[in-house]
């Protein structure tokens, strides 16, 4: 058993022995690795520091060669510089050598040039004091002479020369304003329609008309009301007739009682909507009126509201004639004389198609329609010279420009056409007019119609502002105010009418 025992204490200090002689091996073998890393490791770094010395020397022998090569182009080009310096500096002085010559030589000549001037002047004194002495006159005295002899002689040629021109311009000037009038006049002849103040319009049958005036006369007092025309139904077969001296109220009755008939339907609300609807048709017509004027005569960048304005007197007439045509024609006839003259050709035609815009609101505006007209182009940027041009059409304005005086003459001239105008249908319209003004100066007062050739005019007023007693007050005040300041056959009925209307909605 012991025996075990002491074999087991050897086998275990032997083993300990041997583990600790391999243990040393091994860090006796990792030291010697080490060692081994260490000075390959202090090689490896002693070789690259040689080479960065190497590239170092290198590079800065390169950047050293780099600098003296530039060091050594700078110095040439310093050494150009000096030399076109130098170079310079020589012209410069052979230059201001010459100018100093030149200078002295100036000096010289001008020495020479006030001894001359001095010898002149000495010669001109001696002569001028013989002269004296030959003519017993001083030498002021000879001048006022002289001047005195050529001044009349030239008055008197200058005078007769003036004359002999001022006669010819005359003659030539006219001859040659009647060739270009009659030209412009023969080349440009427009046809002329008198106005009307009734329009016809034709029925399926006669039992229509009573389905036009309808149950007490409710539907013709509707559609009076609404358009100011005067609806005349009388014995005439399948026809009744429209009575108004505006056109543009005669048309939309016109348009708004055909739509009537043609739908069958005929009471006071139907007739309200069909009268608006002729009011827009019209309005459409009104405004393609105006685009077509512009279109025909070539002229472009007129404002849309003038253009609006322009359609309205399709359904303008001037004593007759109608007014849209002659300011067609007018502007036309300007052109035409503007281009024989080679004067400004659209500055004359755009005058000339713009110089009565003022009718067409002068009933609605204070002042003449040429002011208005003025007041119009001015608010929509017309150029100065279509305004002056404008202006002058009725002498208000001193012409300034050929222009002006080329529209006021296509004016004269197509105002005396024959059969172009009539005094009195212009006169019994300003009469119409006249009265509506009066109605519609009133405070309260909504629209005026004057019907019946004159003899009515029909008044409608604000319910919310003129109630029952102030309506029968502007009545009176109407009549006294149309006795005072118009001058009229027979009488005049002035009915004012106030309606009231509640409407609601069933939903």
């Amino acid at each position: 058993m012991l025996l075990y025992v002491l074999t087991a204490i050897v086998a275990g200090l032997l083993g300990y022995a041997a583990r600790r002689y391999i243990a040393e091996a091994k860090v006796r073998s990792a030291e010697e690795q080490a060692a081994q890393i260490l000075e390959q490791a202090a090689k490896e770094a002693e070789a690259k520091v040689r080479e960065a010395l190497v590239e170092a020397k290198e590079e800065a022998v390169r950047l050293r060669q780099e600098a003296e090569q530039e060091l050594k182009e700078r110095r040439q080009e310093l050494q150009r510089l000096e030399r076109r310096l130098s170079h310079k500096e020589e012209n410069l002085d052979r230059r201001l050598a010459q100018l100093e010559r030149k200078e002295e030589a100036l000096n010289r000549q001008a020495a020479e040039l006030e001894r001359m001037q001095a010898e002149a002047s000495e010669l001109i004194q001696r002569q001028r004091a013989e002269l004296e002495r030959i003519s017993g006159l001083t030498a002021e005295q000879a001048r006022e002479y002289l001047l005195k002899t050529v001044e009349n002689e030239v008055r008197h040629d200058m005078a007769v020369m003036i004359r002999e021109i001022e006669q010819e311009a005359k003659d030539e000037a006219e001859k040659r304003a009647r060739n270009v009038i009659g030209l412009a006049i023969q080349r440009y002849a427009a046809d002329h329609v008198s106005e009307a103040t009734v329009s016809v319009v034709s029925l399926p049958s006669d039992d229509m008309k009573g389905r036009i005036i309808g149950r007490e006369g409710r539907n013709i007092r509707t559609l009076e009301a609404l358009t100011g025309v005067d609806l005349i139904i009388d014995d005439t077969p399948e026809a009744v007739v429209l009575s108004s001296f505006d056109p543009v109220r005669r048309e939309i009755a016109r348009i708004a009682l055909e739509k009537l008939i043609a739908d069958g339907r005929i009471h006071p609300a139907r007739i309200e909507e069909m009268v608006e609807k002729a009011r827009r048709e019209v309005e459409n017509s009104i405004r393609e009126a105006g685009e077509q004027a512009c279109l025909q005569l070539g002229i472009h960048g007129i404002h849309p509201e003038l253009v609006k304005l322009l359609g309205r007197l399709k359904y303008r007439y001037s004593y007759g004639q109608n007014v849209l045509q002659h300011s067609i024609e007018v502007a036309h006839l300007a052109g035409m004389m503007a281009a024989e003259l080679g004067c400004d050709v659209k500055v004359a035609r755009r005058a000339g198609l713009l110089h009565d815009i003022g009718k067409a609101v002068d009933h609605e505006t204070e002042g003449t329609h040429v002011k208005i007209g003025m007041d119009l182009l001015r608010r929509y940027r017309e150029s100065p010279e279509v305004i002056h041009a404008m202006a002058c059409h009725h002498g208000d304005f001193e012409p300034q420009t050929v222009e002006a005086m080329l529209v006021t003459a296509a004016d004269a001239i197509s105002a005396a056409r024959p059969g172009a105008r009539r005094e009195s249908l212009g006169n019994y319209i300003k009469r119409l007019e006249r009265l509506e003004a009066i109605a519609n100066s009133f405070e309260g007062v909504e629209k005026s119609y004057a019907i019946q050739a004159g003899r009515e005019i029909r008044i409608m007023v604000k319910p919310d502002k003129v109630d029952d007693a102030m309506a029968t007050l502007m009545a009176r005040e109407i009549v006294k105010r149309i006795e005072s300041e118009l001058q009229y056959p027979g009488q005049i009925k002035v009915t004012v009418i106030r309606e009231t209307r509640a409407v609601e909605y069933a939903k």
